[in-house]
């Protein structure tokens, strides 16, 4: 159910895999995205069990309506029942015991947290958020809650690697011409691009220097969604959330 969890000075940070929930094929088992065709109830009793096996409260996590670009929300509690989740890719709290969600099946999830200002964020990065800047723009809105880039950890999450993510030589030129960290070739030697090569790269300029990558990628392991790999699948999700 946890792919990975780990906590810095009162900071958490976890991402699911795909076992452990109740969803049927194709999204078995742990889909935690409601967006993707499952049945809603089995996504709700998915993240349930997620929350409880994380320690959390189920109705003290924030989700976004994700639509790749580079939009940041801030936030210091539930989105109220019945309000329409906003359409960000980022999103920020000064709230302790909040707790941040992104979701996603290739594209980069990014956990960020400043202990010490109390200041957490949770990003969606696919390329064109990548592109866009997103995870800057979700850094910037840290730093004017009080966040210090330096003391900012970091943690990339599952996501298809540069050396699976196949692209049209014009695509990676344009990708790479916005960030050449990002030119990537496949194991195949076909043109790629490595986006979470790109969102580290970016989190280097603007000043964060303790960042962690995850060594999983999705359309190389079972263990985890990927819609490229599958077309029609699951979301996984990572969480942050400061004590």
């Amino acid at each position: 159910m946890i792919d990975q969890r780990e906590s810095v000075s009162g900071a958490h940070f976890a991402f699911t895999d795909r076992w452990g929930g109740v969803s049927a094929a194709p999204y078995e088992e742990l889909n935690l995205g409601g967006a993707v065709g499952d049945d809603p109830a089995a996504v709700l009793a998915n993240r349930k069990l997620t929350a409880q096996a994380l320690g959390l409260d189920p109705g003290r996590v924030v989700w976004m309506n994700q639509v790749h670009g580079a939009d940041v929300a801030e936030v210091d509690g539930p989105w109220d029942d019945g309000a329409e989740i906003p359409s960000v890719d980022a999103l920020v709290t000064a709230r302790r015991g909040l707790a941040l969600a992104v979701l996603t099946a290739d594209c980069v999830p990014v956990l960020l947290a400043d202990p010490v200002a109390g200041v957490a964020a949770a990003a969606h990065a696919g390329r064109p958020g990548m592109v866009a800047g997103v995870v800057p723009a979700a850094v910037a809105a840290m730093v004017r809650l009080g966040a210090d880039p330096a003391r900012i950890t970091a943690l990339t999450g599952p996501s298809v690697c540069g050396r699976c993510y196949e692209v049209p030589e014009g695509m990676r030129a344009e990708v790479a011409a916005v960030e050449p960290a990002s030119h990537a070739e496949t194991s195949w030697g076909t043109p790629a691009v490595d986006v979470a090569a790109g969102v580290h790269a970016q989190l280097e300029r603007v000043g964060v220097r303790d960042a962690r990558r995850s060594p999983a990628c999705t359309m190389e392991s079972h263990d985890h969604f990927s819609y490229r790999r599958d077309r029609a699948t699951g979301r996984l999700a990572g969480y942050v959330w400061l004590d």
